[in-house]
């Protein structure tokens, strides 16, 4: 099957997923001093991101591909737990039977990142003890009532306790009863406990702690896979290598190599989910074991692009597939933390960073030319755009034209702009002390003095650069020519008459006379 059939045939896949979930918790902030009680940085917090992880962030992926999936797993029976809960029963397609145990506390990961230059603490709460052999029972009933209407069953083992060698046993003896194959992510060093699987999905550190192997190499990874395989009886291991792809090794000898396919690396969290979920997707609509694991390194190429905990769609997976220097235009849109990090990647690469803001109602050449000339002054350049209800603000209730989706999606699409992210307040302010960019632009109908986030820009070093604009063009005035054309009276014949009631999607189009 050629890659881009496969893609457009996921939606047709149901998975059963079981596994250890949790809750990914990211709190964004600004730093601006020091504590006074110890010499620690005080976070300002600025956004909260919250989202399913581990086998949560597995059907969030198969949800965003268009794959049906069931959820089997434990959690506290904790305000966390059923936060998690209802963020898993929101997911399209996605059926969730989660037990909620009181004996146990919900597993949460909350990361602290100042000013999106680096995540300055980790802070986990979890247990992981093995879930007791009630709560087990109801997982494995859960998962043998999905099972008789899926097409894979996919483990996905974070180590935290769902997944004993008992239920796993139980699990994959009743897929294997059931003629399904079985996708497994593993954790810990005895792999044994996944026998009978078909594919596994280990990462470098985690083939070398399973094996006592060295992987520093693809020899060294291929004899590590091919000991694995022989040792515990799966059909195929598909070592993911981070920046160096993925090396699979199936039974019989056949190796087969896929480069790393990341445009820009911003964060690898995640990353593993979207692997074995797109895998998994893959392999229940027919394609072979090798056509799987490359569409999984195309999909680990894009979601390490993002930032957080992060999923992607079908048609980023076909984008990618035929377009493959360009980025996907739904990339470039992003919500304030995503942006900002995406911001701290590029400096730290050594990129200077600009920033212009606006409505862009209707896009024309004064704005072109604008963004263009924005973008000469560095080397990325990022749009604040005014959202919906700022627009009405600024310039009345007949404003925006366009709403910010459709706005954002059009300024995506040009080559200048690398980013846009939407902000709700009058100015910018705000959003240009969380971006801290190098050089703020705007249009020379402005004054130094009067440029919103200036003299902060100047506090740091950076700079404010004026750009003339294109005379007799703005969007107020296209709005008024507009309303000018369509107080013009037709003529009656000069447009036939449309009867609603006699036209019908399935009627053959009227070819004029």
């Amino acid at each position: 099957m050629q890659l881009s059939a496969i893609i457009t045939q996921l939606s047709g896949a149901h998975i059963t997923c079981v596994g250890d979930v949790m809750l990914d918790q990211y709190r964004y902030g600004t730093i601006e001093r020091l504590s006074p009680e110890a010499p620690v940085p005080v976070l300002r917090q600025t956004a909260l991101q919250a989202v399913p992880g581990g086998a949560g962030n597995v059907v969030r992926n198969l949800a965003e591909l268009g794959a049906r999936s069931t959820l089997c797993s434990v959690v506290g029976a904790d305000d966390e737990g059923r936060h998690l809960r209802c963020i898993l029963e929101r997911l399209p397609r996605t059926a969730v039977s989660l037990h909620l145990d009181p004996s146990r506390v919900t597993t949460v990961k909350t990361r602290f990142v100042g000013q999106a230059n680096h995540q300055l603490l980790r802070l986990d709460r979890e247990t992981t003890d093995s879930v007791s052999s009630a709560a087990a029972a109801t997982v494995l009933s859960g998962a043998e009532r999905s099972m008789r209407d899926s097409d894979i069953l996919l483990l996905s083992d974070y180590g935290k306790g769902v997944l004993t060698r008992a239920l796993l046993e139980d699990l994959i003896r009743w897929a294997q009863s059931r003629g399904l194959r079985i996708v497994a992510d593993p954790k810990g060093k005895d792999y044994s406990r996944y026998r009978g699987a078909t594919i596994l999905t280990p990462n470098r550190q985690e083939l070398a702690a399973a094996t006592g192997m060295p992987v520093d190499d693809d020899a060294q990874a291929v004899a590590a896979c091919t000991t694995l395989m022989d040792t515990i009886g799966v059909e195929a291991i598909a070592a993911t290598l981070s920046e160096q792809g993925i090396i699979l090794v199936q039974r019989g000898g056949a190796v087969h190599r896929f480069p790393a396919r990341a445009r820009e690396v911003f964060d690898v969290s995640g990353a593993g989910d979207t692997v074995v979920a797109t895998l998994a997707a893959a392999l229940a609509v027919g394609a072979s074991i090798p056509e799987a694991v490359e569409l999984a390194n195309l999909a680990a190429g894009i979601v390490v692009g993002k930032s957080g905990t992060s999923s992607l769609t079908a048609l980023e997976l076909l984008d990618a597939y035929h377009n493959p220097p360009r980025q996907a235009r739904a990339s470039k849109v992003g919500t304030w933390a995503e942006t900002a990090i995406c911001v701290d990647a590029w400096r730290r690469a050594g990129q200077r960073v600009a920033f212009t803001n606006g409505c862009f109602d209707l896009l024309h050449p004064g704005h072109t030319s604008l963004l263009a000339s924005s973008r000469a002054h560095a080397d990325r350049l990022v749009v604040g755009l005014n959202s919906d209800q700022s627009v009405r603000q600024l310039k009345g209730p007949s404003r925006p034209v366009q709403t910010a989706e459709a706005r954002a999606s059009v300024l995506a699409s040009l080559a200048d702009v690398d980013l846009v992210t939407v902000f709700d307040q009058e100015t910018p302010l705000e959003l240009i002390r969380l971006l801290r960019p190098d050089v703020l632009i705007k249009g020379a109908d402005y004054a130094h003095s009067t440029v919103v986030g200036a003299d902060f820009v100047a506090s740091y070093g950076g700079r404010v650069a004026l750009i003339d604009l294109v005379p007799d063009q703005s969007t107020t005035a296209i709005v008024s020519r507009l309303g000018s054309v369509s107080n013009i009276d037709l003529q009656a014949d000069s447009v036939p008459p449309i009867v609603p009631d006699a036209l019908s999607w399935n009627q053959p189009a009227i070819e004029p006379a």
